[in-house]
């Protein structure tokens, strides 16, 4: 029965120690090889003795187009083949998939032709591919300081078999010190978050089930660089648990380029990744872009409506503009449903009994951000490669505020969960549901589940599945009305009510006003010395009027300032 590992938490399983176990997997070790004899030669002399059983191990060195092509030395694994890299393509992702495609182990190992493993190196790695099917194994590496001359390759062997590979090479101060703090931090790796865990997916040493590697597509042969990273995070979503193991020693002949110029590096790089890997959210920040990869695909299907209510239309369309309005940019919309039923055939428009989905088909068509999908599809749509960290399935008719899908998000990446299913409303067929589900998980799932069993139950095993309210979270049914018209009538009745309202309050303070007014010329009569006191205070109530009348009803009190003024100043 296959192992069920809880997010990346492998610590159930328990490897045997190194030469202390019986073998049974068959390994091909793909060895990339772009002008690099000298080292190449020492990465196959140090393959040819290692601890895993020979008969169970083959070596494909792949040339990569060099000037001078790579030829095998004397001293290699006695299973070993070269090939070349076919036409149409070129770079390290070329060459590796080329060596996928050609291998026939039950494992894929990845070495680069600049890496000298120690014996145990193989051997370390394998063993957890013996406890369950879906380990990505990754070694551990040491630098050299690359100004000592090299080893010969016989002396590489020598130190091999007699256990002092430790002292072939000088070793440099520079580590990958991001990659074994994110380790060291994390136990290991055991308590990393998913969106954690794939970032120290490094391909010059590390291993893959070879169905798993497979099933994801393999790499990405349109890049040149950057292309380890695109894979570990198609691997975290297929449902790949990272192990990095210490014992899977190997050298590093000199510095990557990574270490030699990062600056330059990192800006080659930062286009490619940031439209592949929604993880690394803050090369998104850009308004307005859209990615290849989405950060969350949401579906919405609209089956049945070639059948169904008059309202459908309305439905679909007042859910998917709320996704598509919301605050997670980088959203993309699948909407599900018949579309080839609807032919060119002769019909009544208005009468037509597919007359919401044709709608529904011409509203979104030529959105960029929506597909049309028939609902037997795979949602992902462009193929293996296109594959969100998250997925939405939204009923049409409900309708998210604008921070929801974000909210959720946020939610589902701060437990590392793998489902939120959403409680919307509770009708005679049961309770309607939302789902937002992280892909990485759903995988796993699917990966230890036996025939028959409830996915929604091993999901909880091995990620976790949580039930909320619709209400609390943001969901409503949509508008009775909607589209909604340019001026909504219930706001348009709001407003004018207020008005009215406003008008009434204005013409009752008008009237207190000129009450006063005559009060207060009446009382003028009586002495020149009161004269100049209302004559102030009239004034401050025409300034007053003058006021509210900019604010409101200019009509009713520019009618009223005149007669404040006339009252008040009577002479002028």
């Amino acid at each position: 029965m296959t192992p069920r590992i809880r997010r990346n938490d492998y610590g159930v399983l328990e490897p045997p120690a190194l030469g202390e176990w019986t073998p049974e997997l068959t390994v091909t070790v793909v060895v990339p090889a772009h002008d690099r004899q000298e080292t190449l030669d020492l990465t196959l002399a140090a393959l040819s003795g290692q601890t895993y059983p020979s008969h169970l191990l083959d070596v494909i060195v792949v040339d990569d187009g060099s000037a001078v092509p790579v030829h095998l030395p004397s001293l290699v694994p006695e299973h070993t083949r070269l090939i070349s890299s076919p036409p149409g393509g070129w770079g390290r992702a070329w060459a590796v998939q080329t060596g996928v495609e050609a291998a026939t182990g039950e494992v894929v190992f990845v070495l680069d032709a600049d890496m000298v493993p120690h014996r145990h190196h193989v051997e370390a790695q394998l063993r957890w591919h013996h406890l369950a099917p879906y380990l990505v194994v990754l070694g551990w590496i040491d630098f050299t300081s690359g100004d000592s001359p090299l080893p010969s390759p016989c002396e590489v062997r020598e130190a091999l078999a007699q256990g002092h590979e430790d002292k072939l090479f000088p070793l440099s101060p520079h580590r990958h010190d991001w990659a074994e703090k994110i380790i060291l931090d994390h136990d290991g790796l055991r308590t990393a978050p998913s969106s954690l865990a794939t970032r120290i997916h490094v391909g010059a040493t590390v291993s893959y089930p070879a169905a798993l590697l497979r099933s994801a597509g393999g790499l990405d042969t349109s890049l040149v660089l950057a292309e380890d990273t695109e894979l570990g995070y198609r691997l975290t979503q297929a449902g790949a648990v990272y192990v990095p193991d210490p014992d899977s020693r190997v050298w590093h002949i000199g510095l990557p380029t990574a270490m030699r110029d990062f600056a330059a590096l990192k800006r080659y790089n930062d286009p490619y990744v940031a439209d592949r890997v929604p993880y690394r959210r803050y090369l998104r920040t850009d308004p307005g872009r859209q990615w290849l990869v989405p950060y969350v695909e949401a579906v919405v299907p609209a089956t049945g409506l070639a059948a169904g209510p008059a309202a459908g239309y309305e439905d679909v369309r007042a859910t998917v503009d709320a996704l598509l309005g919301g605050t997670v940019p980088d959203v993309a919309v699948t909407v599900t449903g018949p579309w080839a039923a609807l032919g060119d055939e002769r019909r009544s428009p208005l009468r037509d009994p597919g007359l919401d989905l044709r709608l529904i088909h011409a509203t979104f068509e030529h959105d960029a951000r929506v597909r049309l999908a028939e609902p037997a599809e795979d949602p992902s749509g462009d193929g293996i490669k296109v594959v969100p960290p998250f997925r939405l399935l939204l009923p049409a008719g409900w309708v998210p505020s604008r921070d929801t899908l974000e909210r959720l998000v946020d939610h589902l990446e701060e437990h590392d969960g793998g489902c939120v299913c959403v409680a919307l409303d509770e009708t005679e067929h049961g309770v309607v549901v939302a789902r937002l589900e992280r892909t990485a998980a759903l995988s796993r799932a699917a990966l230890v589940a036996r025939p028959g069993e409830d996915l929604d139950s091993v999901l909880d095993e091995v990620f976790g599945l949580e039930w909320v309210d619709g209400q609390s979270w943001g969901f409503s049914p949509r508008p009775a009305v909607y589209p909604p018209r340019r001026r909504p009538v219930p706001d348009l009745e709001r407003v004018k009510a207020q008005h009215e309202k406003d008008v009434t309050r204005l013409r009752k303070r008008v009237a207190l006003m000129q009450a006063e007014l005559a009060q207060l010329r009446r009382e003028a009569g009586k002495g020149r010395r009161d004269a100049e006191r209302w004559r102030e205070k009239a004034e401050s109530w025409r300034q007053e009027a003058v006021r509210l009348a900019r604010e409101q009803d200019r009509t009713v009190l520019k009618r009223a300032v005149r007669r404040v003024r006339n009252l008040a100043f009577p002479d002028n």
